[in-house]
């Protein structure tokens, strides 16, 4: 029998509870049941994946998209999926819990919150609008049964401000107002990983690997880490592919082909 939304929550959570975990982010249903296929755990959503998929840059898919895409991908596996929530749909706390409400009905088993603001010249919300917009997602996700897991992203060095200190200072208050698990998308050095992960302990901390990279599972572990996320590399390598072999069809060339995978071997995995 399939699992039911409970039992993926409380799997989810349990899976936070024990070793480092390895979260992959498809970007449509047949990634994601192509990664089930192969043993992970867990997935996770990638807004940018997403919406690449969909012809737009990330950020730019409406609530109501973002939404009906979660529903879509908890569905088409019996894993439990992380939801990539970008900054929760909304400017204050009271927009944010009903967006955030409205994500934990289409079975999430987590789900993350940004500070950030889709502004350039003002990227991050002031750390107490931040709290005020946190807390408001941890209520409705405890209103609603308390069992999806609620990540806080410090977005500091994706925006272009790399200041550890302050990312520091975002994660304990995230983590003092009820997230479960914090995530500072950016960090890359040992040194920047380990205050992370020491500044918020006991609770996990995930880290985005999203190029190729000198750790190994092992190394993040050791590092404290309890959970590692791709974000929309997988989307990009599959882009990558696609670009590189329409660019060769567009030169008259059909070498773009090679490494393909076969219709029979694509039909044998989803049939």
């Amino acid at each position: 029998m399939p699992r039911t939304i409970a039992e993926k929550r409380a799997l989810f959570r349990a899976l936070h509870g024990s070793d480092c975990l390895l979260i992959p982010n498809p970007w449509d249903i047949g990634s994601a049941r192509y990664l089930e296929l192969l043993g992970f755990r867990a997935l996770a959503t990638t807004s940018s994946g997403f919406a690449w998929s969909t012809g737009h840059a990330d950020n730019h898919l409406s609530r109501n998209t973002v939404l009906t895409h979660f529903e879509q991908m908890v569905a088409a596996t019996d894993l439990p999926v992380n939801a990539d929530f970008e900054n929760g749909f909304g400017e204050n706390a009271s927009d944010v819990a009903e967006s955030v409400k409205l994500a934990v009905a289409t079975g999430v088993a987590g789900l993350s919150i940004e500070d950030s603001t889709a502004n350039p010249t003002d990227p991050l919300f002031p750390l107490d609008i931040a709290v005020e917009r946190l807390r408001a997602a941890r209520e409705a996700i405890d209103e609603a049964g308390g069992d999806t897991i609620l990540i806080a992203r410090a977005e500091n060095f994706f925006v272009g401000i790399p200041d550890l200190e302050d990312t520091l200072a975002r994660l304990k208050a995230y983590a003092a107002a009820g997230a479960d698990c914090l995530y500072a998308p950016g960090i890359k050095t040992r040194e920047q990983i380990a205050a992370v992960v020491a500044a918020v302990a006991p609770k996990p901390v995930n880290v985005l690997v999203g190029s190729s990279s000198e750790f190994t599972m092992n190394d993040l572990a050791a590092l404290g880490v309890r959970r590692v996320s791709v974000g929309g590399a997988l989307a990009r390598s599959a882009w990558g592919g696609f670009m590189r072999a329409a660019q060769s069809l567009a030169n008259g060339r059909f070498d773009g082909f090679a490494d393909a995978a076969s219709g029979a071997q694509l039909n044998s995995l989803f049939s």
